[in-house]
């Protein structure tokens, strides 16, 4: 019997691909017009449907407020948070607050949760899978940058089953580059992944051995750094100079921003060839009098490095951390690994080999190769003949809240998963009915310093003296990167455990019901 299908989606802030392996060799499946890498934009149309993708991107010119982009940098993100402030700032489309301080999206007089977007491209993807292989998609790899947290893995973990497929397994996007990388090649490397995505940075140290044994080592990133940074400092640059040359500042009209961000992408890729790009916008802005401004522009290589130099510089901290972390220099590695679009300026490159003192892996495309390593791993979950062992870690430290405002670490961050820790509480006082546990992820031992995953309410135990009560609590990360925590009283035996309920999260009915919404939707 033919094993079934799946698929490797990589979710990607600025582009998404999906990829599958068959008879042994994988593939990165094409859309009807050949397209490999699609856009992880979502546009609503006036007559209901929905389009997504590469198509959907155009729409960003002409119906900004109706078309989202960028819907990872918010996933699992709290509406008070810096990032959310950030892109609040920048988007045309309306990010508003929904329950328990929940970021939702306001379009066309509805409210979409994160999940319900980036659901929309994993079904895209789906169905670009299932009109290329010819049958039903049931099962999928997703991807996510190795530092996003317990939230943004459960609120993508969500996505997936609104799409309606079953997530086997949520794996680091480094990781599923080095798996990639290393397929089939029985190589005994310890490499370094240096991933610059649209919206994210990561860095892993990985140890590849024999018999497709990959382990991380270490892992570190910044969840708001990107290609986007870099676009928007082009954008920034070209309406200042709109401004000093016309007094208008194009910040205040939606649509002419819309058209320097266009451009300003475009600029930024043109780099990766060019020493000097010229920029013309026919029709960039039209006053009160119907007076039709054009923008003209030449940028050099050397005014886009004084504007990106610094976003650069600051991957290579991330660089420092993972290196302290696993207690390695650059020195320890034998091959650095590109993966990313961003990866492509030579700007990029050339400081990535001044940094590590060697020169980036040739061959290896850093658009496809989260995507095949994500088919390879889901090819390892589900046929015993692939045999590929994967020991990945934990980015981030888990934290118990204590007196004080204080935090106790509970499983330091780089700690190999799945791992689980035990730890034994009393009660604090007399005639305790019920103990509250406050779980939180960071490297604080501050609590307002870390994200809070959850609250764990644990009761029934024997009502007793303050101290006489002993109650056993576990906290477990699974191979997801996803939080789990029991308690177990160990004089009765009765115990309780729960998967962390985030508090920005969606319920179980949400989930349902917006399952139902983007099952019944559209797509154009």
């Amino acid at each position: 019997m033919a094993v079934e299908p799946v698929i490797g989606i990589d979710l990607g802030t600025s582009y998404s691909s999906v990829a599958v392996v068959q008879e042994g060799e994988v593939m990165v499946i094409p859309n009807e017009w050949g397209e490999t890498v699609h856009a992880s934009v979502v546009s609503f149309l006036e007559d209901g449907r929905i389009q997504v993708g590469n198509d959907a991107k155009r729409r960003l010119l002409t119906h900004p407020r109706h078309t989202i982009y960028s819907a990872k940098r918010l996933i699992g993100r709290f509406f008070f948070s810096p990032e959310v402030k950030k892109a609040r700032a920048v988007c045309p489309y309306e990010i508003v607050e929904g329950p328990n301080h929940s970021v939702r999206i306001q379009v066309m007089g509805e409210q979409l949760s994160l999940p319900q977007v980036s659901a929309l491209v994993l079904k895209e993807m789906k169905e670009i899978a299932e009109n290329h292989l010819g049958c039903e998609i049931k099962k999928a790899v997703v991807t996510v940058p190795a530092f996003f947290n317990d939230n943004q893995r459960q609120a993508t973990n969500d996505a997936g089953r609104i799409a309606g497929l079953e997530v086997l397994r949520i794996i680091n996007e480094p990781t599923a580059a080095a798996l990639a990388y290393g397929f089939g090649k029985n190589v005994n490397e310890r490499v370094v992944v240096y991933d610059l995505g649209g919206g994210t940075f990561d860095v892993s140290i990985l140890e590849i051995g024999d018999n497709n044994t990959f382990e991380v080592l270490a892992t570190a990133g910044d969840t708001y750094l990107g290609g986007d940074d870099m676009d928007m400092r082009l954008m920034d640059f070209f309406a200042d100079q709109f401004m000093q040359e016309t007094g208008i500042n194009l910040r205040n009209d939606v649509q002419a921003l819309q058209k320097l961000r266009d451009v300003a992408e475009e600029t930024k890729k043109a780099f990766s060839t060019k020493k000097k790009v010229k920029v013309h916008i026919p029709e960039v802005f039209t006053d009160s009098d119907g007076k039709v401004y054009e923008f003209n522009s030449i940028i050099d290589n050397d005014t886009f490095t004084k504007l990106i130099m610094d976003l650069i510089q600051r991957t290579f901290k991330v660089c420092d951390e993972a290196f302290q972390s696993a207690g390695f220099t650059v020195n320890d590695v034998d091959g650095v690994i590109l993966v990313g679009g961003p990866t492509r300026l030579p700007l990029v490159r050339d400081s990535v080999r001044h940094y590590f003192s060697k020169e980036p892996q040739a061959g290896v495309n850093p658009d496809h190769v989260v995507a095949m390593g994500a088919a390879i791993q889901g090819a390892a979950l589900t046929d015993a003949a692939a045999q590929t062992f994967l020991l990945d870690v934990t980015p981030l430290t888990l934290r118990l809240a204590t007196v004080g405002g204080f935090t106790e670490a509970i499983i330091d961050k780089n700690t190999p998963v799945p791992i689980d820790r035990t730890r034994t509480f009393v009660t604090s006082r007399d005639n305790q009915d019920k103990v509250r546990i406050r779980i939180l992820q960071g490297e604080s031992n501050r609590v307002e310093e870390n994200e809070l995953l959850g609250e764990f309410e644990f009761s029934g135990f024997r009502i007793a003296g303050r101290g006489e009560v002993k109650i056993e609590v576990t906290f477990e990360i699974d191979s997801n990167g996803i939080v789990n925590v029991s308690a177990r009283d160990p004089e009765s035996g009765q115990s309780a455990s729960t998967r962390v309920s985030l508090s920005s999260g969606l319920t179980e009915q949400e989930i349902q019901q917006s399952t139902q919404r983007v099952q019944s939707a559209e797509l154009a």
